[in-house]
């Protein structure tokens, strides 16, 4: 069974036969037949058994049911109504005298409910007396549930087709605007083609409302002899329904032209009998609170449309007003001027120019910070980011004990641990304005002066790592209260060297290489906890802004000559640098 609803998406009646088919088998039935409920009667919607009973229960009406019935009381709340003999039956005798003419005795009747919400009935009955089985019953109670299911499923596929389908119309007579620069005609047949198929008509006319009167838009589905009939009777201001709507009327039904004609006369009635359209439906077009036009829908059969069918043209209505200004002020801007079409393309352009540029600051912000990756997006030049050589400031700076820490964490503390690092440390990067070649475990490696240059590298480059200091330093008290033995270390230098892209299209990263680098990184790897060494040539540089310990000169591992080295105590104010000018000054002209 539930094959059989999985293979019928939103078509119930293979699910509805092959249910009444397997019940009445299943349940020793004659005949099975299964109704559904619109709040006011019962309509047939599958049977299976007995031709003679199965041709009945097809040509019979809906069904408004009596209350004593045995469908009134499933519609009284009652889910299920089991007969052993009916002719016996007091409570129904419309019921019974059915039996006497049909030849039925035993029969049950189980209600289809959704949250307690009748939507229909399953009957199956016999032509002898044999109460069903308690088994028996649980099994038409289970077809029932399949049922609802199948309803339900068939409801929520015919809910979005019908949304797929307004959405889609109101595309298509988009695209037919697009497509049709001065021509309103093409736009006003695809309105009403969209509109004749969301209400399930076959025939239609379009009327647009000017200064008081109708003109003919569209036509579908009419003999030319009625289609020159009404649009003489609308454009002479002598067609009853438009000079309703013309009036104020929003909404019009003629269920049954041949009684409106026998009511009226009018010839446009008899007109429409003779085109085929038995009931006319009109919806107003409605802009500002006043009638812009209107559609008018036919069908070959007599009744009103559902209120679904209704709503459904009555909003396409609205965004058809909507389409209908679009087409009119594009039709306008077309026939003045072609700048519109500059225009969109030149949006077009400058969109697709941004998604570049934001690409483009995405990219750059992973290694500057973001003011300046903003700067050089906007000036539009990122050849400087192209391979060149330059003077740069290198900070390197990592954590001491931090191999040992490794050695002995488990992997999710270390993870834990560098997250916590570099969200404290990384934001100081961007705040100086540095660029950041990488982060590797608990090393990082900023320059500065390059891509864009700066007046002050070493004064920035200096003053990063003394705010580095001091953010680690209270890191680090709190992870020794957990035990783990850390320091801080950094080293500073100035020179030459060679900066570009590396990487590939899909990950690239900005980097200098030089020997400036190797001896950032050996300073770093020579500083003691809470150090930040720095050359002499940084030392120069800073001297009146920090204070510096003179460390003499270093073997540093990698570099052939010793090297002049310079420990960076604590930032001071400029009058209490000045004495350490002299000393300062000494060491580096020694």
């Amino acid at each position: 069974m539930l094959q059989v609803i999985n293979s019928s998406p939103g078509d119930l009646q293979p699910v509805f036969d092959a249910m009444l088919e397997k019940a009445t088998e299943l349940c020793e039935a004659a005949f099975g037949v299964l109704r559904t409920w619109d709040g006011e009667r019962f309509h047939f919607a599958a049977a299976f058994g007995n031709s003679r009973l199965t041709d009945w229960a097809r040509e019979r009406p809906p069904i408004t049911p009596e209350r004593a019935s045995i469908l009134g009381r499933i519609v009284a709340g009652e889910s299920l109504v089991n007969t052993a003999d009916a002719l016996r039956d007091q409570t129904s005798p419309g019921f019974r005298k059915m039996a006497e003419v049909s030849g039925m005795r035993s029969a049950v009747t189980v209600a289809l409910r959704k949250d307690a919400a009748l939507v229909g009935s399953l009957t199956v009955y016999r032509q002898e007396v044999r109460p069903f089985t308690d088994k028996q019953i649980a099994l038409l109670r289970n077809f029932a549930a399949q049922a609802v299911i199948a309803m339900e499923n068939a409801r929520l596929l015919t809910e979005t087709r019908e949304a797929l389908d307004h959405q889609t119309a109101m595309n298509e007579v988009l695209q037919t605007i697009n497509n049709s620069p001065g021509d309103l005609a093409p736009v006003f047949d695809a309105m009403l083609e969209k509109a004749i198929r969301l209400c399930g008509g076959d025939r239609g006319v379009l009327w647009t409302i000017e200064g008081g009167r109708g003109r003919f838009a569209a036509a579908r589905g009419l003999p030319a002899e009625f289609v020159a009939l009404l649009r003489e009777r609308g454009e002479s201001g002598t067609h009853p329904p438009l000079q309703r709507v013309m009036l104020g009327k929003r909404l019009i039904e003629f269920p049954d032209t041949d009684e409106e004609f026998s009511r009226s006369g009018d010839p446009l009635a008899k007109g429409a009998i003779e085109a085929g359209a038995r009931s006319v439906i009109w919806v107003a077009l409605v802009k500002e609170g006043v009638a812009v036009g209107a559609f008018a829908i036919g069908r070959p059969e007599v009744g009103s449309f559902s209120d679904k069918q209704v709503a459904l043209l009555q909003n396409f209505a609205a965004q058809a007003v909507i389409a209908m200004e679009n087409a009119r002020l594009l039709d306008e801007l077309r026939q003045s001027t072609d700048e519109v079409a500059e225009l969109n393309r030149g949006l077009e352009a400058r969109v697709a120019e941004q998604v570049e540029e934001l690409g483009r600051v995405g990219r750059l912000k992973r290694f500057l910070a973001p003011q300046l990756a903003e700067l050089i997006v906007s000036q539009g030049d990122e050849k400087i980011l192209e391979s060149h050589r330059r003077e740069i400031v290198v900070v390197f700076c990592d954590l001491r004990g931090y191999t040992a820490f490794t050695e002995t964490a488990e992997p999710e503390e270390v993870l834990n641990f560098l997250r916590e690092y570099h969200g404290a440390l990384g934001p100081l990067v961007s705040q100086f304005e540095g660029t950041l070649d990488q982060f590797s475990g608990d090393g990082i490696m900023v320059f500065f002066n390059d891509p864009v240059p700066c007046p002050d590298p070493a004064d920035r480059a200096v003053k990063m790592a003394i705010a580095m200091r001091e953010t680690s330093g209270k890191l680090i008290a709190a992870w020794r209260r957990h035990g783990c033995e850390l320091g801080f270390g950094a080293g500073i230098a100035q020179g030459y060297a060679t900066l570009g892209q590396i990487g590939f299209s899909e990950r690239s990263g900005y980097t200098a290489i030089g020997t400036v680098c190797n001896l950032a990184a050996r300073l770093c790897a020579e500083a003691k906890d809470g150090q930040i060494l720095v050359s002499s040539h940084i030392a120069e540089a800073v001297e009146a802004v920090v204070r510096l310990e003179d460390l003499g000169n270093l073997e540093l591992r990698g570099l052939r000559r010793p090297v002049a080295a310079f420990n960076v105590v604590k930032s001071t104010s400029a009058p209490d640098a000045r004495p350490n000018l002299t000393v300062v000054a000494g060491v580096l002209e020694g």
